[in-house]
């Protein structure tokens, strides 16, 4: 295992610091919750425990040989792993001076050990020396020590002056590092009566003010009274830091949070808020990592070791529908593994999860969808299972609607029927076959689609979609009856009084599409269309020519035939306070054969939803326009529930070119949830309780969603609105001129208000609606307005 040292980009005098990656083995932790993070009293205070309880034994010692002057005053048992030697020097050769000396001993049995006063010499100074022997006094002994030992910690003893020397004896020359030192100090003040309690609870706040990872408290006996030193060693000055294990933790990162604390002496308070950064860099992107332990190495290095779960293995386990045990599926597993971005060897993210889940939910072939993380052995890496729960892949269904032409006959003329079969999950690929038959008074299809969601071998997320289609439309929107009683020009009477006009179409296509960058999608594909009108005359024949005598192919003949190249590009983004869309399509005819039409024709459709408090505000506009060979019943036709409201379908006008925009206001008429909300998928991130997620593992965290049932019909919503529409005067560019022959002003405004009520079948809209020429009008639809 290599390690690549890379220079911090921190100022001339700092660039000694190095930052270095490198893989290591992540210790364990519990994956029940959050990634545990940086404990930082097992880093600068190792040595501290030890040191409080010398201490401790030390003070005890100290004031009882003070308070009472006899060995009995000695402590009577020494701290773990540790002797303790007390030497009082007479004070008429020297300066008396009080030590506490300490060595390791791990070797020795200290539960049944006691402690025994020998004697030295006499003469200008005594010694006493504490050392262990076996305890023969039995129970009672100790109890009474243990007395005696309580009853020594309220003992106070007058301290004349306080000190902080560094191990060497030399007072500290770091002004910042007295300064805090004596502000940590509570109790020990000079001319205090100190208890040993007290003294230990100071040697506690010295420590805690991060600057020091040693301090001993050391008795002086002088002429003025007793002199208390606190002997403490200071961290060194940070002078570089390695880092190893952050392999996603960007350099800059380490850079910016350590930058503040080059050239300054260490204090673990500082260092506690940098690791905190760090970890908060992890958790805000959902990461399993931490910073797993802090070692000071010689020359003012700091030793960082960051732990990052990274993914082991994925695997997946279908669960049944009724019981939640483990079933086999009928979706290859490949198909569900490709679709998450979570990859084996990736640190594992709950905010990356959560993205996965959604999209295998948005396949429309999983009913319930959960990951679950667990250990992968000693490694330090995660497992992920993520556990399924098919829907039941075909059937039939039956239901209605209203066709794209709205009800230009009547309130019945625009209802339809349909009936269907449709396959989610062919050949276990998520492959989706769709046949439908859909009858109406004037409008019918039928229609085949197969769709790849995901062409197999394709790293761009290509799908492809085929679709045959034989259908049946209205072409009154351009062909029909002119528009109100007495509103036929002079110059133009019908040829006949029979406006019917029926459109059939065969479409044969193969579309491909992919997404292009974040929130952009491009399709593109080629089409083949015959099209042309279904009405006969009385001798059998196809009528070619409207009421007005206008044509209705571009041909002259029955049909007109066209090989199409599409390209489309779409815009899509949404958030919290609205949503954005913006389409533009391109077909060009290509002219194979010399009676195939030869044509270009552009769209363009934009929507912008927002809200402001609440009131939901819609801006949309669309627009088009055609050059070249134009079939006239091809023509953009302006006017009626989905264009401007107030006028009759296509009673604007119909064009080679158009353009409609509309603005809506609307709000809650109750107060029930908004639509989005109702609309919307339940999620739920939950510990690990249900039945379909046995065998996981009980406890852990795990990212958990599953369609909810939606509601039949949501709150009511009053709205206002106003739209406009104009074919830019492109009316009699038309072949046969039918906007001209019905006399459509060509360009026109409607205003009004409405109701909006959600439904299984989209947004029901009931609208009241006034144009420009004082005409009124309701109109009826289902979805929003387009």
């Amino acid at each position: 295992m290599t390690m690549a040292e890379v220079e911090g980009s921190l100022p001339v005098s700092s660039q000694s610091v190095r930052f270095s990656w490198s893989s290591v083995k992540i210790p364990e932790w519990s994956i029940e919750r959050h990634p545990p993070r940086f404990n930082l009293a097992q880093f600068p205070l190792r040595a501290l425990a030890s040191n409080l309880e010398k201490a401790k034994n030390f003070a005890k010692g100290f004031i009882g040989s003070v308070v009472h002057g006899n060995r009995n005053a000695l402590p009577r048992r020494r701290p773990l792993l540790c002797s303790t030697s007390i030497a009082i020097a007479n004070r008429e050769n020297k300066p008396p001076s009080l030590e506490l000396e300490s060595s390791q001993n791990a070797n020795k049995d200290y539960a049944s050990t006691t402690d025994s006063l020998n004697d030295l010499p006499n003469g200008d100074s005594q010694r006493y020396t504490v050392q262990d022997t076996q305890d023969t006094a039995g129970q009672q002994q100790k109890q009474a020590c243990l007395c005696r030992h309580t009853k020594e910690d309220q003992e106070r003893v007058l301290i004349s002056e306080v000190l902080f020397q560094n191990k060497d004896g030399d007072e500290l020359e770091n002004p910042e590092l007295l300064s805090s030192a004596m502000g940590a100090l509570k109790a020990c003040k000079p001319n205090s009566a100190l208890t040993i309690q007290e003294v230990q609870e100071d040697v506690h706040r010295v420590i805690d003010c991060g600057y020091f990872y040693s301090c001993m408290p050391v008795a002086v006996d002088t002429r003025d009274g007793i002199r208390l030193i606190f002997k403490v060693e200071p961290y060194q000055e940070f002078k570089g830091l390695i880092c190893e294990g952050a392999n996603v933790l960007p350099t800059r990162i380490v850079e910016d949070a350590f930058r503040d604390e080059y050239g300054k002496v260490v204090n673990y308070q500082r260092l506690s808020k940098v690791l905190n950064s760090i970890d908060s860099w992890y958790g805000e992107r959902g990461l399993f990592a931490k910073v797993a332990d802090v070692e000071m190495l010689s020359g003012g290095v700091i030793r960082l070791l960051v732990s990052e779960a990274e993914v082991n293995n994925i695997t997946i386990r279908f669960l049944d529908r009724k019981t939640g045990e483990p079933t086999v599926g009928k979706t290859r597993p490949e198909t569900l593994l490709r679709q998450l971005t979570t990859k084996k060897g990736q640190v594992y993210s709950l905010q990356q999860g959560r993205r996965d889940v959604e999209t295998v939910l948005t396949m429309g072939i999983m009913e319930d969808v959960s990951i679950v993380p667990q250990h992968a052995g000693d490694t330090g890496k995660v497992d992920l299972t993520m556990n399924v729960v098919e829907r039941v892949t075909g059937g039939f269904s039956a239901g209605g609607g209203i066709s794209g032409s709205g009800m230009t006959g009547g309130l019945l003329s625009g209802l339809i029927g349909s009936f269907a079969y449709s396959h989610r999950n062919v050949f276990g690929h998520n492959q989706k076959l769709n046949i439908s038959l859909e009858r109406g008074q004037h409008d019918s299809s039928f229609k085949i689609n197969y769709t790849d969601p995901w062409i197999e071998g394709d790293d761009k997320r290509t799908s492809r979609l085929i679709t045959v289609q034989n259908s049946r439309s209205s072409g009154t929107l351009v062909h029909g009856m002119s528009p109100g009683s007495n509103n036929t020009p002079d110059s133009r009477t019908p040829v006949s009084s029979d406006g019917v006009v029926t459109i059939g179409r065969q479409i044969a296509s193969v579309d491909y599409s992919r997404p292009l960058r974040p929130k952009w999608s491009g399709t593109g594909g080629i089409s083949f269309q015959r099209a042309g009108p279904l009405q006969r005359d009385e001798n059998g024949q196809i009528k070619i020519a409207d009421m007005y005598g206008a044509p209705l192919t571009f041909s002259g003949k029955a049909y007109d035939d066209m090989l199409l190249a599409k390209l489309e590009t779409m815009y899509a983004d949404s958030g919290e306070h609205g949503s954005s869309m913006l389409v533009f399509n391109m077909e060009q005819g290509l002219p194979v054969l010399p009676e195939w039409l030869f044509f270009n024709r552009l769209n363009i459709r934009a929507r912008h939803e927002m809200r402001i408090g609440l009131a939901h505000c819609i801006a949309s506009f669309s627009g088009g326009k055609v050059i070249g060979d134009l079939a006239p019943h091809e023509a953009f036709a302006i006017g009626g529930t989905n264009s401007v409201r107030g006028y009759e379908e296509g009673a604007v006008g119909s064009g080679r070119s158009c353009a409609v925009s509309s603005v809506e206001i609307s709000v809650p008429m109750s107060r029930e949830k908004n639509r989005a909300q109702q609309r919307r998928t339940h999620r739920l991130f939950e510990p690990c309780n249900s039945k379909k997620s046995q065998g996981a593992g009980t406890g852990q965290h795990h990212i958990h969603y599953s369609q909810g049932s939606m509601q039949q019909f949501g709150p009511v919503e009053g709205a206002i609105f106003g739209d406009y529409g104009t074919d830019f005067g492109s009316g009699q560019t038309v072949p046969g001129d039918p906007a001209g022959a019905r006399n459509k002003p060509g360009n026109g405004y409607g205003y009004g208000a409405g109701i909006r009520v959600d439904s299984p079948l989209g947004p029901l809209r009931l609208e009241y609606a006034l144009n420009n020429q004082g005409l009124r009008r309701f109109h009826f639809g289902v979805g929003y307005h387009n």
